[in-house]
């Protein structure tokens, strides 16, 4: 075990989720993130399919879409940012991750509840149609 605390699984697992999350988003200065360009104008879900205080989650795509409030639709990346297990379907304005217990804000995606202690990526959507589209 390193002088951390940490051992060898540990460091490694924890680089392989910093590796795979700057991958797949790329920070930008709203505090958001970049979709991948294969994702930018896909359709997540369709509106009905995203209950208000509840949200979905495309497992494939790894990205939560959320409604916080009638007609607000939200999408974050489905990746805890404690350990980079995928959260849960979101209930009750709540995104939650099953592995360590982690709470995130549907509106925000804010950690509100450890042991992550860094919000959710967001991603800018828009509503076209019935269907949520991630923006660029």
């Amino acid at each position: 075990m390193s002088g951390n605390g940490l051992g060898r699984r540990e460091m490694l697992g924890a680089a392989g989720v910093a590796a795979c999350g700057l991958a797949a988003l790329t920070a930008c200065g709203s505090g958001g993130a970049q979709a991948q360009p294969s994702l930018q104008g896909k359709v997540l879900a369709k509106t009905a399919d995203v209950p208000v205080g509840g949200g979905k989650l495309i497992e494939d795509l790894k990205v939560v879409v959320t409604q916080p409030e009638p007609g607000v639709f939200k999408a974050f990346s489905s990746l805890c940012t404690h350990k980079g297990c995928q959260v849960g379907t979101p209930k009750d304005n709540v995104i939650r991750c099953a592995c360590h217990g982690s709470e995130f804000t549907a509106d925000t995606g804010k950690a509100t509840k450890g042991p992550a202690t860094g919000s959710l990526p967001s991603f800018p959507v828009k509503v076209e149609g019935d269907g949520i589209v991630i923006v660029g």
